[in-house]
């Protein structure tokens, strides 16, 4: 139906996804955004709209992937994409009908009685210059498995991508395959299985990249074996503009999110950089040429998965210094939420709902005072699915006609 009542106009939607910002209480019964020092996003949450939303459903723990799928407006149980399609676009690699792409974490193990135990899923966090470095040695002793050919591209820190291109389209389901990496330290990575007939081959091609990357990999200090996980083909999506009449782009400096972004046809922008300054350079440089715009800030989430609820205090506290230079720009439509919850204290993505800042001039406001978890539950937007804050956003730039006589 809304495909149906969109009208253009010149009006621009400006969408922050701070990763992961939603948190349970760690000090003194506060969360980080209640312990942050935030001025600027605390007068804004007074004449905003404030609510949460729930990435995919209640008690669901969602991946980044439907995270931001639900915050563009498409259905993440709808439209299951794996991570590794993401990763895989977000680094520049191309991806076809006959591939399957996975997205790949190099690892520390260490071998007893010849078996692997995973001693730090993430290698430490090695640089991404390192990474880049022993990319490169894979990419050099590894370019075949039987006749599959193997795409490598080194990601940021300890990620990277992986395409394995066979000889011929794949048939549907081909990637059902589960993640190698088993979740905790302490245990063997596992193995790659295929849940179907037509996964088989699949799995069998990965158990030998596998078995050769960790002969490559065996001497290096830190990043000795690589986990793998999301599994995925190449999927069809309508783009925000064909669905939504939107003229998108992203500004993100991790590449899993930049795949999204592409995935859903929006233009995908370099940053020169890493900064939240370098990115909002990017942002005023091209807002006369979008209507809608993506500017991720990722470290919140890593702090969150990394249990340091100190770090995500300061990339708040960081954020919400910048902001001003953000509303110098004027957006019609102002959204600034999360795509999951990353609550430090679970270290990891939660079930639980994710808060939602909507500045327009067609909101009531005043019914909070700071931009936290229990004031967004007070707020006027409720608590709602993630794949309608697309529709608020269109209905607040006045994107969407009436509904019927």
């Amino acid at each position: 139906m809304l495909e149906h009542l969109i009208q253009k106009n010149s009006s621009k939607i400006l969408l922050v996804v701070l990763d992961g910002i939603g948190g349970l209480p760690v000090k003194d019964g506060k969360t980080e955004l209640e312990i942050a020092n935030t001025p600027n996003l605390d007068q804004l949450a007074k004449e905003s709209a404030l609510g949460m939303h729930l990435p995919v459903d209640y008690g669901i723990t969602p991946g980044s992937g439907p995270g931001h799928l639900g915050i563009f407006g498409y259905d993440p149980v709808e439209y299951q994409i794996g991570r590794g399609i993401l990763e895989a676009l977000g680094l520049g690699l191309t991806v076809r009908e006959t591939d399957i792409a996975i997205r790949g974490n190099y690892a520390t193990v260490e071998y007893q009685n010849g078996h692997a135990i995973v001693k730090d899923r993430r290698a430490g966090r090695i640089p991404t210059e390192e990474n880049r470095r022993i990319t490169q040695k894979l990419k050099e002793s590894i370019r075949f498995i039987d006749d599959v050919e193997v795409f490598l591209e080194a990601g940021m820190e300890h990620r990277l991508a992986i395409v394995l291109r066979f000889p011929q389209a794949l048939p549907e389901n081909s990637a059902l395959i589960n993640d190698t990496d088993p979740q905790k330290e302490g245990r063997s990575p596992l193995e790659p299985i295929g849940k179907n007939e037509q996964s088989w081959r699949v799995a069998d091609v990965v158990k030998k990249f596998l078995q050769r990357a960790s002969e490559v990999l065996r001497d290096e200090p830190k990043a000795n074996y690589i986990l793998l996980r999301g599994f995925s083909q190449k999927p069809k999506l309508k783009s925000l503009e064909e669905r939504f009449g939107l003229k998108a782009c992203a500004i993100a400096v991790y590449p899993m999110y930049k795949g999204l972004a592409s995935l859903v046809g929006m233009d995908v922008i370099d940053v020169p950089g890493q900064s939240i300054d370098d990115q909002i350079s990017v942002l005023r440089e091209l807002w006369k040429d979008y209507d809608f715009f993506f500017l991720h800030i990722k470290k919140t989430d890593s702090y969150g998965e990394d249990g340091n609820w100190e770090g995500k205090v300061k990339v708040i506290e960081e954020f919400d210094r910048k902001l001003p230079q953000i509303l110098e720009l004027k957006p019609d439509v102002l959204v600034i939420t999360g795509d999951h919850s990353t609550p430090s204290v679970l270290k990891g993505h939660s079930w639980h709902p994710v808060p939602v800042l909507l500045k327009s001039p067609y909101v009531l406001g005043m019914t909070s005072g700071r931009f936290t978890e229990r004031e967004c539950l007070r707020g006027e937007l409720g608590i709602f699915p993630a794949k309608k804050l697309i529709n608020l956003m269109l209905a607040h730039s006045l994107k969407l006609s009436k509904f019927g006589a």
